[in-house]
């Protein structure tokens, strides 16, 4: 994969700015967990968690969800669930499940106002237009005219029969009024016009202060004019009055990227950009026309997420880009060991090639004009730092977080930041950053330990995106992706969890537009353990990823998957949102077979083809009939297509994974189709190297729909019954209750850290770090003013609240450690006792950040 000319953010040169640390003054309370119930997994998998003693699960090398695998030369088996925690015995049984669920299809009764299940599920193109009870299309089938009101004997016919008898005066005066009436709606409706465009758009740009929101553009067209890019003709655009810059465009505008390459921003659903060089902070931007502007309240209740996974990029999966992985096969299968041999092969900061190539501003303004609304944006640690002995690329993602943050604010998308990859692995799984047989935080020698950094990071983060700055468009914070809980325990999990919510609120402050939404993996338990969960908290969602691919195969043909979809899903998600509080799909796809290059892991088989280590099922068809996506049928996409609309309906709101897949070195295309949104390919760029290039054949080939409210109401059209979904409560959306977890559910659990963990009864033997370090803050984007280079916009100091002083975790000095990801009790021994001593900083002065060309 070739370079593309790039820019890079500016490094700030404010120390406040850089990667620095806040001295630690005192120590922060602690706070009871909550204990949840035992974690339900499929019955008829050899692993049933049901099986265990209490406390224990399933061998690690049981491998779950998706695209985890494990190294080539593990000799372990490995058994696999799907995320939605449905397996089937036979072709049938899916129906029968202990998940069986109907989605929300009940139509409202006449003249009242539709719920959201009714306005998911009513079939209009806008979900929010009512199926009023008065009529009166005469040409509508079965619908009579309505009544009209009057003296008796008035008949619909009588206004037609007055015209053609009325005199000629009174035609003549009927007529003038008629054409002064309709002068006077023009003139009201172009005041309505004009009025906003003023006072929204050109008074507030006239100043040129940094306030954080402001009035949405009606105008086309345009770019921004700083050294970020400028803009161009196309479409109406909107300029500031003073400087004559370019801020705003909407459908056939014309925007020059930072790399001088100019591209047309298509967009058919009424959504249009934003940037003002002298004000680059304002949040102005809309999506869409039925999505809130970032300067608007997003409404959980009334309000749909369409969201995409920007998977792959800041924190690198085999499957999703092959290529940096198959160079190195069989040594790389995760970042832990693609970052080795990289090192070791020309550097390291070769990985930053592919953060500026797999995903540029483009990407966002494609996802704006396809009628989706979010981005779930998976990142690393180590985009905040690494500790001694860890191969990744320190600090460098960063850089492009605030790339994101800009152009899902340029382009009116929230993003859902998601904590991918946490010390010492929370799943085993590659994505985690390092491929083991069982995870180490929460478990092992090493849990405590791993825990206490992973909360230390998490803090870091809810201080950068709780600034003024960047909650408009970081509106969600997911703390841990997939924690694999029927390892981990369930007491520990629910124990972090409250605690991660603590801290953060601790930080934001309680209620609506204090912080983001927390969202909280359910750790593969199922969505129902989770109802009155965490009572009172303030604004907590629940992350589901619902899978098909790694459980049972089947050979059951595309066509039948789509009812598969509506029956599994949707009662569940609808009985969350009333249960629960906010629930959304973070990951969905179209995959309903593990088929696809390194989908299961590097050198891993398949289950669909009976390949897959410790798999028991029968061979169900080859694999090159899926991921061939060039051999593809229109019967093929129209299936795939039916399915993916199924599923948008069944989970209400969701984000599909993901939007780009990269080529294969083997094929010279992508293999994973049912992955992906978007297709990359490569093209010859001269005689001298290749650009990636991204190409809307997923859309254009046409098994991803054009509009997702397209999925309104497919599983009623499926022949799904119908549940409603009832209102949100209102602490989970920071409402009244916010906060206010009753003392009886803290009093019933153990307080962080945790006293005991899977497997060691006696926490308080494990090592642990101490908090007296200064916390990692994270710096912020540098813009520059057009109209004074000597003067740049405050992007704050990265530590919303000062009053925070807690010290960050540290290694003691004169204790020794044992490595981070190879802790578990099979390999270490429990220590008889705790290793103490002064605290002391891990090293004597933080690196600045990399300086890369």
């Amino acid at each position: 994969m070739s370079n593309v000319p790039y820019e890079s953010l500016g490094r700030p040169d404010s120390p406040t700015q850089q990667f620095n640390r806040i001295p630690q003054q005192q120590d922060i309370s602690q706070y009871a967990p909550v204990q949840s119930p035992p974690s339900p997994l499929p019955r008829d998998d050899p692993f049933d968690t049901h099986n265990f003693p209490p406390g224990a699960g399933p061998p690690m090398s049981a491998i779950p969800p998706r695209f985890m695998g494990m190294a080539a030369a593990h000799e372990g088996l490995r058994s696999s669930y799907a995320s939605s925690n449905n397996t089937y015995g036979n072709q049938q049984d899916y129906r029968m499940s202990e998940y069986d669920s109907v989605h929300g299809l009940n139509m409202h009764n006449a003249g009242s106002t539709p719920t959201l299940a009714t306005q998911r599920t009513s079939g209009n193109d806008d979900p929010l237009l009512h199926q009023e009870a008065y009529h009166d299309d005469p040409h509508q089938n079965g619908i009579p005219m309505s009544p009209v009101p009057g003296q008796a004997g008035f008949r619909e016919y009588m206004p037609e029969k007055r015209n053609i008898y009325e005199s000629p005066k009174s035609r003549t005066k009927r007529r003038g009024i008629v054409i002064g009436s309709i002068i006077l709606i023009a003139i009201l409706v172009v005041a309505a016009v004009l009025a906003p465009v003023y006072w929204f758009v050109i008074r507030p740009n006239s100043s040129k202060s940094s306030s954080n929101t402001g009035g949405s553009s009606t105008g086309g067209g345009g770019g921004h004019t700083d050294d970020k890019g400028s803009g161009g003709d196309g479409g109406n655009t909107t300029e500031d009055p003073k400087t004559h810059t370019v801020i705003s465009g909407g459908d056939g505008s014309k925007i020059k990227l930072e790399n001088g390459t100019e591209f047309t921003y298509n967009n058919k659903f009424g959504g249009f950009w934003y940037f003002d060089p002298s004000d680059p902070f304002k949040s102005a931007a809309k999506a869409q026309s039925y999505t809130p502007g970032l300067n608007e309240t997003w409404d959980y209740n009334t309000n749909r997420i369409f969201g995409v996974n920007l998977g792959g990029w800041l924190n690198t999966e085999p499957f999703i880009s092959p290529a940096l992985y198959e160079q190195f096969y069989p040594n790389a299968v995760d970042e832990y060991t693609l970052s080795q041999q990289l090192a070791a092969n020309g550097g390291i900061g070769q990985l930053e090639d592919h953060y500026k190539t797999f995903i540029t501003e483009e990407d966002f303004a494609l996802i704006a004009g396809a009628g989706l609304n979010w981005i779930r944006l998976p990142i690393a640690f180590w985009a905040l730092e690494i500790w001694d002995g860890e191969p990744f690329l320190e600090h460098v993602s960063w850089k492009y977080v605030l790339k994101a943050i800009e152009w899902a604010r340029k382009y009116g998308l929230r993003i859902n930041l998601d904590l991918h990859a946490v010390p010492g692995s929370q799943n085993g799984w590659n994505h985690s950053g390092r491929l083991r047989d069982t995870p180490n935080f929460l478990r092992g020698v090493m849990g405590l330990a791993n825990a206490d950094r992973t909360l230390d990071y998490i803090r870091s983060i809810a201080q950068f995106i709780s600034q003024p700055q960047y909650k408009d468009v970081v509106c969600m914070f997911g703390i841990l992706n997939e924690p694999f809980t029927p390892n981990i325990g369930d007491l520990p999990m629910d124990s972090f969890n409250m605690k991660a919510h603590d801290l953060i609120r601790e930080i934001t402050g309680f209620g609506e537009g204090n912080g983001p939404i927390i969202s909280i993996h359910d750790g593969f338990t199922g969505i129902d353990p989770w109802a009155g969960k965490y009572a009172g908290s303030d604004r907590l969602a629940l992350d589901i990823h619902p899978y098909f691919a790694f459980g049972q195969q089947t050979a059951d043909p595309m066509a039948q998957q789509a009812v598969r979809a509506c029956d599994t899903w949707a009662g569940g998600t609808n009985r969350s949102m009333g249960a629960f509080g906010i629930t959304a799909a973070g990951e969905f796809s179209n995959a309903i077979n593990d088929c696809g290059t390194y989908v299961n892991g590097v050198g891993i088989g398949t289950r669909y083809e009976a390949t897959f280590p410790g798999y028991s099922g029968a061979r169900q068809g080859d694999c090159s009939r899926w991921t061939d996506w060039t051999k593809y049928t229109d019967q093929d996409k129209a299936d795939i297509k039916e399915f993916a609309l199924a599923s948008m309906d069944a989970l209400t709101n969701w984000f599909f994974w993901t939007w780009k897949i990269g080529d294969t070195l083997a094929a010279g295309r992508v293999e994973s189709p049912f992955w992906l949104v978007l297709l990359t390919f490569k093209m010859s760029v001269g005689s001298a190297n290749t650009l990636t290039r991204s190409y809307k054949l997923g859309l254009e080939q046409g098994w991803m729909p054009t509009d997702p409210r397209e999925s309104y109401g497919k599983c009623a059209s499926l022949g799904v019954a119908a549940t409603s979904a009832p209102a949100v409560p209102a602490s989970a959306t920071g409402g009244p209750g916010a906060g206010t977890i009753s003392p009886n559910i803290r009093a019933s659990l153990t307080q962080w850290p945790v006293a005991a963990l899977t497997g060691i009864p006696n926490a308080d033997v494990l090592p642990i770090y101490t908090p007296t370090g200064p916390m990692i803050t994270l710096p912020g984007p540098t813009f520059t003013d057009p109209a004074n280079p000597q003067k740049t916009f405050d992007a704050g100091n990265g530590w919303f609240n000062p009053a925070d002083t807690v010290g960050a975790h540290v290694p003691i000095t004169g204790c020794t450690y044992p490595d981070a990801y190879d802790a578990g009790t099979e390999k270490i021994p429990v220590p008889s006792a705790r290793c103490t001593g002064p605290g002391a900083r891990r090293r004597a002065a933080r690196s600045p950040e990399p300086t890369r060309n």
